[in-house]
């Protein structure tokens, strides 16, 4: 069987995906609270920057892919209006049913769809806008699930990949200290959860860096790429145009 890495452990491709599914189920509840501690709220800036950027319109058809709580979600909905449509899913049915509590609670009744980014349950050329905010790093084959982003994506529409990424190399030694030493600590005292937010820190390290992530957007579709850092590198927004 394929191998794949989960962290900094080397496992085979249907354990990473249990093992990822069994992540977030433990996290589901607390991840926003989460987010907001261990980003000290700068998350929210994350994700408000990658709004503006996407310039979504009335009526514009939008996939928010691995939407989890729906931040996104939300936010393009309220863009696209009566005449357009925002499809909220993810591959985690805990993440995807808080998103979803969250959206009602709002007044927002959207699509939601169970699905797995590397086989989109959706026609070729239908949407936009195609986003994806800090999950792309737990996909398996990220080259595959980038190939079904730009199918499904219009002739000219844009992918918005927000995801952690390579920080600047004078901050790498307090950020490395912080990841392995504190949000462990803050995940298990938060969410009763230590291990998954190691997890989260190994994924980050594994995960490709800013040009390579850049060309394995172009070599699955995307003719033109933006890079922006954000916080030193921390995260980084790609930003693509589907040929």
């Amino acid at each position: 069987m394929a191998q794949t890495h989960f962290g900094f452990e080397t496992v085979d491709e249907q354990e990473k995906a249990q093992r990822v599914r069994g992540v977030f189920d433990s996290v589901a509840s607390k991840y926003d609270l989460m987010n907001d501690l261990m980003s000290m709220g700068m998350h929210r800036a994350w994700k408000a920057y990658t709004v503006a950027l996407a310039h979504v319109k009335p009526g514009d058809r939008v996939l928010d892919i691995a939407g989890g709580t729906g931040d996104l979600t939300r936010a393009f909905a309220h863009q696209v209006g009566e005449q357009g449509v925002v499809v909220h899913t993810d591959i985690n049915e805990a993440m995807l049913r808080t998103g979803r509590d969250r959206m009602l609670d709002d007044g927002l009744c959207l699509p939601t769809v169970a699905c797995d980014a590397e086989h989109l349950p959706f026609p070729s050329e239908s949407f936009d806008l195609v986003s994806v905010a800090f999950g792309l790093r737990n996909m398996t084959h990220k080259d595959l699930a980038l190939a079904e982003m730009a199918r499904v994506l219009k002739p000219g529409g844009r992918l918005l990949v927000l995801e952690f990424s390579k920080v600047a190399a004078p901050l790498r030694k307090a950020y490395d200290w912080y990841s392995f030493n504190i949000l462990p600590k803050l995940g298990q005292w938060v969410a009763g959860d230590s291990q998954s937010y190691k997890y989260l820190a190994e994924s980050i390290r594994m995960h490709p860096d800013q040009d390579t992530l850049k060309d394995m957007m172009k070599s699955a579709g995307f003719g033109h790429v933006d890079v922006h850092n954000l916080t030193a590198g921390v995260v980084a927004l790609h930003m693509g145009i589907r040929c």
